[in-house]
């Protein structure tokens, strides 16, 4: 009775109706109903049951064969893609459509290439135009290298996740929309918006292009067509600076649209300059994307369709329209990124579905920017980007210092010509004919008409003017200084409140006067600005040949090291420049030898980097650098013009000297296949 009410307290009552039984007194039947009942029980008490648990186990080690033979088949795939691409590649051949490829892709280059000329060549222009001041001046320049270096970094990132086409496609229709309406804006705020949006989109070009192209060519194939295509980047120079010696000084050719809205030969030159991005654009429209991209996004039969479009258009123009294309099975392994995106794809709102498509497609960019601090990428890495910041910086320095120090001699030039007038005194003299270079101290000018001429750098300085009238008076940097002004009428001219500075005004009137600033393109345009940019683009050309000719025989460390260490010697002789034609002389020579490290290193960007969805971002990180160096050049060679050219020389030879003797640190790529 004790055991009864004790089992009756643990819960199993029943037990009490039967007496207890041997072991071997048990039949099959109650043994199974034992069984059966004890499973139910442990149900009931949450405990699983041991063939659960077994099958459990069972399951979970045929899940982790599958897993492991699947990132075995995955590695395997991984280890054959470059090799099985790179034999896709020479089946297909190279011929037509690469070509066809080259010259679209080209124009998007030159595109970059004008880009980074325009604001140059239009500043002396609109900052009369639209009054901008020094510092404003030197903020358009700067931002327009900024946006260009955020634009690098952004577009760099996304053509992995995007697409090339697709990126490109973006990159050209910003640059396109932002520089026209920059064509028209009228105020210096606007204007500078719109440069910086632009700048952001064509600042992503250069490493969309070299990646688009450069999958679509075979390994013994890239050294030297990334080299000839590098050459655009001249023909845009070329482009910008012919077209602006052209249109620019011709002032006749702008139009007005009533008082305010003024279209001046400056703006018609941007709109000329987004020929070649339009053109490009068209271009890029009837190209299909990359295979490489399609096949590292798992799409498998689109890449097959690209491959085949690229055989049959090149073997149809060789004359061989029969020749089969042989690869029948590509297969590359997809990732669980992919995984997500596609299962997340298919579920929620339209708004749910793009939210998690474009913050995973953001978390994956920032993933593959972390990857490149890899152990085994991080030397080489760093290696190349002292490379890269080294010729950046002396290229576009010394690219500044250039057209800089030719305004400084031809300003001295000019200050050693001024004529001084000291103490005369004029009365009853009608002034009909220009007044250019001079300097008045303490003159005295009484009853005088000055009526339709044009005053031109010319300072007056403690003196008076009495009774004296002035009409149709255009005016380039004069000023009137410490002068008393009795009695004299202005009318129709540029001369207001900024032209005199500490003057006393007595009785003085000002009848319709030009306020603002005034454009006189005839004054403000020198041609040998534009003729010395023009034959800077053109002295690339012999450099750009011989790297592209010897790129695959000598390969890329050679001809970068090379080249920087001859460009390092080049600028000792800049020391020896004392007049225009040596400065000329010497950037021709600068530009035609450092050109070749520019193509070696584009090419070895593209090659160096082992990860299938990591190169192009790294190509976008390097570009950023390539725009921070530039602006940081820029600024400091900038501030030594007319104090001394020491120092930027000296500063280009040690960047150069450095970076040379680097570049040959890295890795040999010529015989590499992109993996």
């Amino acid at each position: 009775t004790i055991k009864a009410r004790q089992n009756s307290q643990d819960g199993y009552p029943y037990q009490t109706d039967y007496p207890p039984q041997d072991e071997d007194a048990r039949s099959d039947a109650t043994e199974g109903a034992d069984d059966d009942e004890q499973m139910y029980e442990g149900e009931y008490q949450g405990i699983p049951h041991p063939d659960e648990i077994k099958e459990a186990r069972r399951a979970a080690r045929l899940e982790a064969r599958r897993k492991a033979r699947q990132a075995a088949q995955q590695e395997e795939e991984e280890e054959n893609l470059p090799e099985q691409y790179e034999a896709i590649m020479e089946d297909c051949g190279h011929g037509r459509f690469q070509w066809m490829l080259f010259f679209v892709l080209g124009l998007a280059l030159m595109a970059d290439g004008v880009d980074g000329f325009v604001v140059g060549f239009v500043l002396p222009s609109a900052e009369k135009d639209m009054c901008i001041s020094n510092s404003d001046k030197g903020l358009l320049g700067l931002l327009v290298y900024v946006s260009m270096m955020v634009g690098a970094l952004v577009w760099g990132g996304l053509c992995d996740k995007m697409g090339r086409r697709k990126c490109l496609i973006y990159v050209l229709t910003i640059d396109l929309v932002f520089s026209f309406l920059s064509c028209f804006a009228q105020g210096y705020g606007f204007f500078l918006f719109f440069r910086f949006c632009s700048g952001f989109g064509i600042g992503g070009s250069i490493p969309i292009v070299y990646t688009y192209f450069t999958e679509f060519l075979q390994m013994d194939k890239r050294g030297e067509h990334l080299s000839w295509l590098c050459m655009f980047w001249m023909l845009g120079g070329l482009y910008a600076s012919f077209t602006a010696w052209g249109i620019i000084p011709h002032y006749g050719w702008g139009f007005a649209i009533g008082t305010e809205f003024q279209i001046h030969s400056w703006r018609i030159f941007i709109l000329v300059c987004l020929f070649p991005a339009l053109a490009a654009l068209v271009g890029v429209i009837f190209m299909p994307e990359s295979p490489r991209f399609l096949l590292e996004s798992a799409r498998h039969d689109e890449a097959w369709m690209v491959l085949r479009q690229v055989h049959d258009t090149n073997w149809k123009a060789k004359g061989e329209p029969e020749r089969v294309f042989t690869a029948t099975n590509i297969k590359t392994p997809q990732t669980q990124e992919d995984e997500f995106i596609e299962i997340q794809s298919d579920t929620g709102t339209a708004f749910q579905r793009w939210t998690v498509r474009h913050m995973t497609m953001l978390q994956q960019v920032m993933a593959n920017i972390m990857s490149l601090s890899a152990p085994e990428l991080r030397l080489q890495g760093l290696f190349l980007v002292i490379v890269w910041f080294c010729l950046a910086f002396s290229y576009h320095g010394l690219g500044v210092w250039f057209p800089d120090m030719i305004k400084y001699m031809q300003y001295e030039e000019y200050e050693s010509k001024v004529k001084v007038f000291h103490r005369e005194r004029v009365e009853h003299f009608h002034f009909n004919f220009s007044l250019v270079n001079q300097i008045h101290r303490e003159g005295e000018y009484i009853h005088d008409k000055f009526a339709n001429i044009e005053i031109k750098s010319v300072k007056f300085e403690d003196s008076l003017f009495e009774n004296c009238y002035f009409e149709d008076v255009r005016s380039t940097s004069t000023f009137f200084e410490n002068c008393t002004i009795k009695n004299t009428v202005f009318y129709n001219t540029d001369l207001w409140q900024e032209k005199f500075k500490d003057c006393r005004m007595e009785n003085t009137t000002f009848l319709h006067p030009k306020k603002g600033c005034h454009l006189n393109f005839e004054v403000e345009n020198d041609i040998v600005i534009y003729m010395v940019s023009f034959l800077g683009s053109l002295a690339v050309l012999p450099g750009n040949i011989i790297s592209a000719l010897f790129m695959d025989k000598i390969g890329r460390i050679r001809i970068i090291g090379g080249s920087m260490l001859v460009s390092s010697a080049c600028t000792f002789l800049l020391l020896l420049s004392f007049s225009q034609g040596a400065v000329i002389c010497w950037q021709c020579l600068f530009y035609g030898t450092s050109v070749a490290a520019w193509n070696g290193l584009q090419v070895i960007s593209v090659e160096l980097y082992p990860s299938s969805k990591r190169y192009r971002t790294a190509f976008g990180i390097l570009n950023g650098i390539c725009k921070f160096a530039a602006i940081l050049a820029s600024s400091i060679f900038a501030a030594f013009i007319g104090i001394t050219k020491i120092i930027p020389i000296f500063l280009a030879f040690a960047a150069l000297v450095c970076g040379g003797l680097v570049a040959l640190k890295l890795p040999e790529t010529r015989e590499k296949i992109l993996t």
